[in-house]
């Protein structure tokens, strides 16, 4: 069976103690800090460069949870629409720019550059604008020599979507304006001390992997082990940004501190070229990236087709549990047809899991199973 996530028991038995994830962090990057959430960490970032009242521009085809940060700063959120291949539309957000408009946000897909970063930058310094570089997809990709997340005023990275750990993100400040301006917050920082959270997400990591052999029991539990250890669902998307607003976790920082970013990465891209292989000679089924560029750490492995429902059920038939449409939008844009690139999108996109602990024979044989 091919599971969604990494599993912290794998990690603690096969996991090479290699204390170098604080050394690609000084390599990379200059002033970072640490926190439970990479909303928390933005909205940290930000706090000192706005006044409430004013507007920042996101992209439309982002979770809806992405945009409370800003609203938690008074700020307002405008969309902006993208292309069929991610790339912003420069024309969309100059219409959208104005003088009250104090940041504009890109994003790197699923770990992979943002397409059009040189001519979306030009316009965002022309407009005397922060640029937010999201990269919650990609704390490991590294483009030509620079690190995502690393390329604009600030940016932000979520290490919980790559790692077996309860939550962990991280703050990128990345200019001298943003340094000087940051105020960290309560939930800046880790915890002193591992919590009840931290327990329970060992409990669930341990109850996922006895199941994982077992199908059927293991479908009869998901209610209690979605979410990878977090809270019980949370209804809207402010609440679950409150819940977030913590310290990266104690049990966070014990598995980061040991993390090879090499090792992932290139796990991680075996998996990813192990799929192409299968989806290259699938129809109605495209790749959404036409290649893996070198120093990219794949997320998932995504994939675009006009029957994502029949393709999930059919992966599933094969044992991979972990696929998924992405992601869940803003009412905001779907009611707007001038956002329907995104809609479609979000409809017809079903990403893949690539995480470590895959073996890729096993995703291969998920293609000898496949009936398309």
């Amino acid at each position: 069976m091919i599971r969604d996530a990494p599993s912290l028991f794998v990690w603690s038995l096969s996991e090479q103690r290699l204390s170098s994830f604080d050394a690609f962090l000084e390599h990379y990057a200059t002033t970072v800090v640490f926190y439970g959430s990479g909303k928390a960490a933005l909205r940290d970032g930000l706090a000192g460069l706005v006044e409430p009242g004013q507007n920042v521009l996101i992209p439309a085809y982002l979770p809806d949870a992405v945009a409370e940060p800003f609203h938690d700063l008074g700020l307002e959120a405008r969309y902006y629409a993208i292309q069929e291949n991610l790339a912003p539309d420069l024309a969309d957000i100059e219409r959208r720019i104005d003088d009250e408009t104090a940041a504009v946000m890109s994003v790197n897909y699923f770990g992979f550059p943002q397409p059009g970063l040189e001519e979306f930058v030009s316009l965002v310094d022309e407009y005397d604008c922060y640029h937010i570089d999201d990269n919650a997809h990609g704390p490991f990709s590294v483009d030509n020599g620079t690190l995502l997340g690393t390329r604009g005023s600030l940016g932000v990275t979520s290490l919980w979507k790559l790692l077996p750990i309860p939550n962990g993100a991280v703050l990128y400040c990345n200019d001298d304006d943003v340094v000087d301006r940051l105020e960290p917050s309560s939930f800046a920082g880790v915890s002193d001390r591992v919590t009840v959270s931290d327990c329970h997400f060992v409990l669930k990591s341990v109850l996922v992997d006895l199941l994982s052999a077992n199908p059927t029991v293991r479908r009869s539990v998901t209610d209690l082990v979605t979410g990878r250890g977090r809270a019980p669902s949370i209804p809207n998307p402010a609440d679950r940004y409150e819940a977030d607003k913590v310290p990266m976790s104690k049990l966070s920082s014990h598995v980061v501190e040991d993390v090879n970013p090499s090792a992932i990465r290139d796990s991680r891209r075996s998996n990813y070229r192990a799929w192409r292989r299968i989806f290259d000679a699938v129809d109605d089924v495209e790749p959404l990236f036409e290649s893996l560029p070198r120093g990219i750490c794949p997320q998932v492995f995504p994939v675009r087709t006009p029957t994502p429902q029949r393709l999930l059920a059919e992966l599933e038939r094969c044992g991979v549990t972990g696929g998924h449409t992405w992601p869940r939008l803003s009412s905001t844009v779907t009611e707007d047809p001038a956002y329907e690139v995104s809609t479609n999108l979000a409809r017809e996109v079903v990403v893949l899991p690539v995480h470590q602990h895959i073996d890729p024979s096993s995703i291969d044989a998920v293609g000898d199973r496949l009936r398309w």
